[in-house]
Parts: structure tokens; sequence; C-alpha cells
């Protein structure tokens, strides 16, 4: 008999370890299931996957700059121990890929010039004014408290003063290596905000429309860029602000015998005829600058009249904001490509 009770006693413990064993599993799991849940939740925010990348050291696009009165500006490394939340911004193009990219947080824009069309949005009293692109308003800006201060060459000269109120990080291209700091600032605005994977659909993009530019410009064996500004003319060739319509886009240039410049090299009309492109392409910073154009009058004399740009229809107009004011954006970037294929195709 007590060996009867004794298998019973035994048995029963047995039973009981094993529905503990199986409850303590099962309270496992559902607290496994409720991390991942939980850690699904936070990625789909974003929140645990961005601040995951700070602290950050953000380097400039370029190193240094040299001013319109002689003088060198040397751009910072700076160390973010979070995402900046509060942003002001004076470059334009550098607006245009926060935009572009979806990122929240801007405070503060420059206002002292004609937006582009797809930026018009900043000039609203939603976002507040941090001066002008060469004046910035450095008491307003303060009074704005931004976690960060992203500047290009116009506000160069303020470097210093800037720094004393937020963290200043240089965004600005660089005329020598135009396309490779445009597509720095990208990174670097993709990499600070966590939109990486909003920058590459852009890429792809650009991809497509610069095989297609590439093609287009292959029919073509000589192209000049020039800026209009109030009835004066500048060139510009390879190795210039606008040098990549040559070096990235693919036209040919009528001529490399042109001085680098920000606003390129002077000549008069006369010059035009000399070089006789088959396609010239004109900016317009008059317009650029909220004046008032008179461009085509301007443009259309006798002297271009005898060019061959001008007998086949090949002088392009380019949107002066587009052009002057915001180039190294990403929706401007495109925009220019789009906007020179709408024209030659």
């Amino acid at each position: 008999m007590k060996k009867i009770f004794y298998a019973l006693l035994a048995a029963m413990v047995l039973l009981l370890a094993a529905c503990g064993s199986s409850e303590e599993a099962s309270k496992e799991e559902s607290a496994d299931k409720a991390e991942a849940g939980q850690s699904e939740e936070t990625n789909a925010s974003g929140t645990e996957e961005g601040s995951s990348a700070y602290p950050m050291t953000v380097s400039p696009t370029v190193a240094s700059v040299e001013g319109n009165e002689g003088g060198t500006t040397s751009f910072e490394d700076v160390e973010f121990e979070k995402m900046p939340e509060r942003i002001a911004v004076f470059d334009y193009g550098f607006l245009d890929t926060l935009d572009a990219l979806g990122v929240k947080g801007i405070v503060g824009v420059a206002k002292d010039s004609t937006l582009p069309a797809h930026l018009e949005k900043y000039a609203s009293d939603e976002y507040e004014s941090v001066g002008g692109l060469k004046e910035p308003l450095l008491e307003d800006i303060a009074e704005m408290d931004p976690d960060v201060i992203f500047i290009s060459g116009r506000q160069s000269a303020f470097y210093e003063e800037l720094k004393e109120i937020a963290p200043v990080v240089f965004v600005g291209t660089s005329d020598a290596d135009y396309w490779n700091t445009f597509q720095s600032s990208v990174d670097l605005a993709a990499k600070m905000f966590d939109k990486e994977a909003e920058a590459e659909k852009y890429t792809a993009k650009y991809d497509l429309a610069l095989e297609e530019i590439k093609a287009l410009a292959g029919n073509y064996e000589s192209t000049l860029v020039t800026m209009y500004n109030e009835g004066k003319l500048s060139g510009f060739s390879t190795n210039s602000r606008f040098g990549y319509i040559y070096d990235i886009y693919g036209f040919k240039p009528v001529t490399e015998d042109i001085e680098s410049s920000s606003h390129g090299s002077n000549f008069g009309f006369e010059a035009i005829l000399e070089f006789n492109p088959q396609v010239l392409f004109v900016i317009d910073r008059t317009a650029a600058v909220g004046g008032d154009s008179n461009i085509k009058a301007d443009m259309e004399n006798e002297i271009v009249k005898k060019t061959d740009a001008y007998k086949n229809k090949k002088i392009v107009y380019l949107d002066g904001p587009l052009w002057y004011l915001s180039g190294g954006g990403l929706q401007s970037e495109l925009a220019k490509i789009e906007e020179v294929l709408a024209e030659l195709k």
C-alpha cells in the first residue's frame, strides 16, 4: 500500500512541476512578444533608430572659403549629442533638401530674396526670418533658440558670431567641385535626420534623369552657359559655378578659356557671336534677386540673332531663382535637369 502511495505522490509532483514549467515558458514567450512588439513600434516611429546614430560628428561640406574682401574662413566639425529639433537655415539649397526629405523642426529661414516656387511656403509667417543671405539678424536668431544653424558661403563672414548662438554647420557647395559637394550636403542631411531611405529614392530619380540628359547633350557640339544681370552678361566654362552643365550633364563647352569665378567672366554680346555656340544657356540673375528683368529683349539683339543658337531656336532661358538661389538641393537639382530636357527635347 505504501508503495502505491509513494508512486502516486511522485506522479503528482512531476505533474505539478510540468505545469509550472509550461506556465513559466508561456509567460516568457508573452514577454518576448511584448518586447518585440514594442521594439517594432519604436522603430516604426523612428525614435530609437534615429537616436541610435547619436552622438554624431558632422563635418562641413567644404573645409574653408575665401571672402570677397580677402581672408579665409575655416569651418569646424560639430559634435551633436542628439538629433537637432529646432533648425535655422540660410542656404536655400539645403532648405530644399530638408524639405524634400520631410525633415521637421525648421523654425527660421533667410527671407531677403525671391524664393523658388517649390519653397514659397517658407515665406509665410509660420517661419521666422533669420535675416538676409548676407545680413543675418543675430538677435532674432538667438531668440529662436535653434539647435543648429546651417550656412553657406554668403554667411561665412558671420561664422564666429553665429557660433556663439548655436552650433553652425557649413553645407554650401564648391564651384570647383559642385556636384560632389552637393551630394555631400544631401548625405549630411540624410544622416543627421535619419532620412537615408528617402534620399535613396531621389538618387534613383537622378540616375535616370542624368542618363537622359547625357544622351541629349551628345546631340550638340558646342554650348555656352551665361548669366544675365541687368543687361550685362557673364560666361561660365568648366570648373566654374555652373560647370556641372558641362562636367555632369555632358554638354561640350564652346571654350574652356573663361576665367572661373562665382559670377563668371564678364564679356559682351560680341563674344557670344565669336564663340557662336549651338546651344546658349542664359540664367536670369535679375529675376532671381527680385529685379525687373528685360532678358529676352536684351538678349535677342541684332548681334545675337546672327548666332547658330538663335537661328536654331536653341537659346534656353533658365529660371533665375531656381538656378541662382536654390541650387544644391535635391528638388532643385532635379528640376534643373528637367527644365533643360523640356527646353531642348
